[in-house]
Formats: C-alpha cells, structure tokens, sequence
C-alpha cells in the first residue's frame, strides 16, 4: 500500500543542506548553521556539554525553568557555575550581567534563555550580548520560543550558540532543530577534551564530517519527514514575511494581555479576573502570555474546565509549583490569530464566572479588539 508520507525518495545531502541554508537566512547569519535530527534539547545539551568543562566559568541566568537546567548540565560537564536568578515576572537586565561579572571577572561563558514560554517573560538579548562582547565571554543562547515570535539576530548580538526550534512560532515541525555556531565557539569546542565525538550530541562530529567536508555526505539518515516539514515552515514564513509573522505574535500578546486586565484583574491588581503574572508589558515576551488566576482559584483546575468546552484552545496551567497560579495562553504559530485570542478570553471568563467570579467578558474582548495591532 502507498502513502505519500512513506514512498518519498531519499533526502539528499543537497537537499539538506539548501534547508540550513534557509534557516540561516532567518536569523539573518553568516555563522555555520547545523539542523540537528531531534528536537530542541538535542541541540541545547549538545551545544553546553561541547564547549563547557573543568576550566569553564559560567554565569547561567535563570527566568525560568530551562535557565535551572542549563545550569544541571553545566555542573554535570564540570564548570564553574554563577547562578543569577531573578523572579520569573520579570526579565533580567544587562546591570545586572554586568554587576555580576564586576564581581567575577573570570566569567568566560554566559547562558541566556532568550524568551520563556513557561513563564511569560523576555531578556534583552542584544544588551546582555553587548556585555558579554567587553568581557571576551562565550554567549549561549536558548532561541527556542523566541525565533519567529521576535527578532533573533545572532551575528547582530554577538552569540555563539544560538538553538532555535520550529514548533512555536514558527509553526513547524518539534522533531528537528538547529544551532548556528560561531568561528570562537567550534574552537572552543575543539579544545574541549570532554567534548562529545561519535555521539549524537557531538556538534564536533558536524562539523568535522558535514561542514568541513563541504556538506556533501550526512552523518546518518536525515529525519526525513520533520525535515520537509521544516522547509515548507521556512517556506511559508518566506512567503508573508518573518516581519509579518513576528508583528501578529506581537498583535496576539498585547491584546491577549490588554483583554486579560479588563476581564477584571489588573496588572498586579488582585479583582475577580485574570492578571498579567508579568508584571511590565516591556518583559512580557510575544510568543506566550502568562496569567495569573484570583486567590483561591487553582489554574489547573480552570484551565481543565476550560478545555472541557474547547479541547482545541491554546491552554495550559504553568508547570511545577506554578500549575495552581499560573495560566499559559500560547497564541504562538497557527494560534497567533485574533480568533484564538478572542476564544481564550472568552471561555475562560465563562469559566471564572462559572466559579462564581464576576468578570465582563464584554469589555475584554473589546479591549483585546481595540489592542490588536
């Protein structure tokens, strides 16, 4: 029996290739750029375990959960780990990248979540590059969320390693993602004797057996499906424009988040309603919009009543400790609509109600209308 997702010719090492290619023209990069055949983890470990070790000196910069595992995997390889955690309404600012390395000049390695979906905030990237640029340090940065929803310019910044992932605002594809890495990092990683080599996490292998020997025969069967899956995301974000993409995720948070404080809570307000759990808009990333529930209301167990109407909506309660206070609405890729907006604010407001809350259900979609960019 045929199937067009099964009886397809084998992807070529061209092929492949054309698509980093294309990838590398998104973030706008003249770094070689390797698409891993996994999802974004793959990357992200391989990219810390190939360029950290004994000697290394790490500020790792927590805003969120994937911060306190970056900074696991750090310790694991060896390294010297400066943990600078803020709270997760907030974001990390460049003061304070800088107060740390005044109080440690021997910081060579920087790690940065770019935008945390799970928590609702975003760093500025470009001012922390700035600063780890005077320092001489390796910058390390978690793309993943952010790429597509804002911009990602890792030539621009000054990253070393910039992981970015197609299944949120690109609205592709979970199974594949990439790396773009700088000339400084590959030669980190060169000296790095605990670097992985025969292993898929070893980014070295890459680049020894692809890149350097002019991307013309794959390390191993390519996931050949995920991988055209990607070229028709890139394709797609080609064709109405990365601008255009990035300014309707930034359209559904702002009128997600202005929908939000008129349904009746207010910003660090405390009504019968839903409050931003970021509290400056300035912070609050494009690509999620973290909402925190009254006192005395479990978001899980509101986000579940929710669902119970629309199985479809782009909801989930936060993860870990945060699953009682935090809603995640993730109006990311296909979801960064007007419609999907509009959805969310209305059922859970009809779930709040259902609580026994008073909400106006009204004005916030108004509000969310009247935001829309």
């Amino acid at each position: 029996m045929t199937h067009p997702f099964l009886d397809l010719a084998p992807l070529t090492a061209a092929r492949f290739a054309s698509i980093e290619d294309r990838v590398a023209r998104l973030l706008r990069t003249e770094q070689d750029v390797v698409i891993m055949q996994g999802e974004a983890l793959l990357p992200l470990e391989g990219a810390i375990r190939g360029t950290a070790g004994p000697g290394t000196t790490a500020l790792n910069v927590i805003t969120g959960p994937y911060g306190q595992t970056f900074g696991d995997w750090l310790r694991d390889c060896g390294a010297t780990v400066i943990d600078l955690a803020v709270p997760f309404h907030t974001a990390v600012t460049a003061t304070q990248i800088r107060d740390a390395f005044a109080e440690h000049p021997e910081i060579d390695f920087v790690s940065l979540v770019h935008a945390e979906a799970a928590t609702g905030n975003t760093n500025p990237v470009a001012e922390i590059g700035e600063v780890a640029r005077e320092h001489g340090a390796l910058f390390y940065l978690d793309a993943v969320a952010s790429v597509g929803a804002e911009p990602v310019l890792p030539d621009a910044w000054g990253v070393d390693l910039c992981v970015i992932g197609a299944q949120k605002a690109m609205g592709g594809p979970a199974g594949v993602s990439a790396v773009s890495v700088s000339e400084r990092a590959w030669a980190r990683m060169a000296a790095n004797p605990r670097a992985p080599r025969r292993s898929y996490l070893s980014l070295l292998d890459w680049k020894e057996r692809w890149v350097d020997g002019g991307r013309k025969a794959l390390l191993h069967a390519p996931a050949q499906l995920e991988m055209l899956a990607l070229e028709a995301c890139v394709e797609r974000i080609e064709a109405v424009g990365l601008e255009s993409v990035m300014a309707r995720h930034a359209s559904a948070a702002v009128a997600t988040r202005a929908g939000a404080v008129a349904l009746g809570g207010g910003v660090g307000g405390g009504g019968g309603g839903l409050e931003p759990y970021v509290y400056d808009a300035a912070d609050a990333a494009p690509v999620a919009t973290t909402l925190r529930t009254p006192s005395g209301v479990d978001a899980s167990e509101l986000v579940a009543r929710a669902l119970e109407s629309d199985p479809a909506l782009p909801l989930a309660a936060g993860g870990g400790a945060l699953a009682k206070e935090m809603i995640r609405v993730n109006h990311y890729g296909p979801d960064a609509t007007p419609d999907a907006v509009r959805a969310c604010l209305s059922t859970l407001g009809a779930a709040l109600t259902a609580k026994g809350l008073t909400v106006d259900v009204a004005g916030a979609l108004r509000a969310a209308e009247d935001a829309w960019r």
